[in-house]
């Protein structure tokens, strides 16, 4: 009997922990993102939707921001910044690597922090 108690307290907080985790399939996401010209936003806007789960991304020249819906069950914001750092552009969050900024075309080098 003590098991069968036990059983059911473990499947209990089993279902309430998975119901605690419940992700955003339309999270609005915010980040600044670093860049100069219309290649720079086709480039970023590129890196963005290539990231599963992304349905919206649009970044703003004057602004740098990059304003995206993102499903969650899908992708995380750390996987969308790694992604728009892999093509040279350093975000809030995570940084583009030497190589990686040194690819862009002249034009799309901005002054790095």
């Amino acid at each position: 009997m003590k098991n069968l108690i036990l059983i059911a307290m473990i499947t209990f907080l089993g279902f309430s922990a998975q119901a605690q985790t419940k992700k955003n399939k339309n999270l609005k996401y915010t980040t600044e993102v670093n860049g100069n010209c219309e290649q720079c936003k086709k480039r970023i806007e590129k890196a963005a939707f290539a990231v599963p789960g992304v349905k919206s991304a649009t970044w703003d020249i004057s602004s740098h921001q990059l304003a995206v819906i993102l499903n969650e069950e899908k992708s995380s914001p750390e996987d969308l910044n790694k992604a728009i750092a892999k093509v040279g552009h350093d975000t809030k969050d995570v940084k583009a690597t030497d190589a990686d900024y040194e690819n862009l075309h002249s034009c799309c080098k901005y002054v790095r922090e």
